[in-house]
């Protein structure tokens, strides 16, 4: 199973590398990963972890994720990728 993740907020030093940490914590495989800073502010991201072999709970890595974006201030969203594509097939 693969999850898709969105980051968004004022971009700062360090973002990737904390969602990557977490993935590599928790065993994910990062497959896809794009990223842009507009404006020289804001930074978007979005990333497509392979999920199947994680060590914990999927709630447990979106917690993870939760909490991260509240340390460092920025949205970050973790869906599987079969909810992600039944929201955008309309």
């Amino acid at each position: 199973m693969k999850a898709i993740i969105t980051v968004l907020g004022r971009d700062k030093p360090g973002i990737i590398f904390h969602v990557s940490e977490i993935l590599y914590k928790v065993n994910a495989n990062i497959v896809d990963l794009d990223q842009t800073v507009l404006e020289d502010k804001f930074f978007s991201m979005i990333l497509v972890a392979d999920i199947d072999e994680i060590n914990c709970d999927y709630n447990d890595l979106k917690d993870k994720m939760d909490q991260l974006g509240k340390k460092i201030n920025l949205q970050i969203k973790v869906q599987q990728e079969d909810i992600f594509n039944a929201m955008y097939s309309v």
